[in-house]
């Protein structure tokens, strides 16, 4: 367990669609190990949580994106102690050639959703979004809510 994080996470993860068929990563470690799962990371501290999905896609698959929306929050609670968050993104895959980060990625591919639905490896939050993932849209607004809070980078996604 990553305790140097502290006890609250924050992670984004990125769903690729490219010509109906869905950008997965098979993980070589942790709780998906060996599953079909979206490429996902943990937030640096100097970056937006949408500039991480978009680091985290290309590092882990090649894929340079662009954000289309945001189009759910997975947050829980870890062994009573640990807040562990994540914004999914749905992008728009901006390179068509896959290359993988072979330290932490055993191999990254487009799948039918077909083929993910008929796939054990199939990770849960993937089937979730095959069944409910809806045509909501959120607006980003950039900007500065006014330089007594110190921001140097601020969207607001509404």
């Amino acid at each position: 367990m990553k305790t140097e994080r502290g006890n609250v996470w924050l992670a984004a993860a990125g769903i690729v669609i490219k010509d109906g068929k869905w950008l997965v990563v098979e993980k070589k470690y942790g709780g998906l190990k060996g599953k079909w799962s979206f490429p996902a990371g943990f937030v640096n501290g100097d970056e937006t949580v949408d500039e991480a999905v978009q680091r985290e896609v290309l590092e882990e698959t090649g894929i340079k994106t662009s954000i289309i929306d945001i189009v759910g929050v997975r947050t829980g609670v870890i062994n009573h102690s640990i807040s562990d968050n994540m914004i999914v993104f749905l992008l728009e895959a901006k390179s068509d050639t896959i290359s993988i980060q072979p330290e932490e990625i055993e191999c990254a591919v487009y799948l039918s959703p077909e083929q993910l639905k008929g796939d054990p490896k199939t990770s849960t939050m993937i089937h979730f979004y095959l069944e409910k993932l809806s045509e909501k849209r959120f607006n980003i607004q950039k900007g500065d809510p006014g330089a007594v809070f110190g921001y140097t980078k601020y969207k607001l996604f509404y």
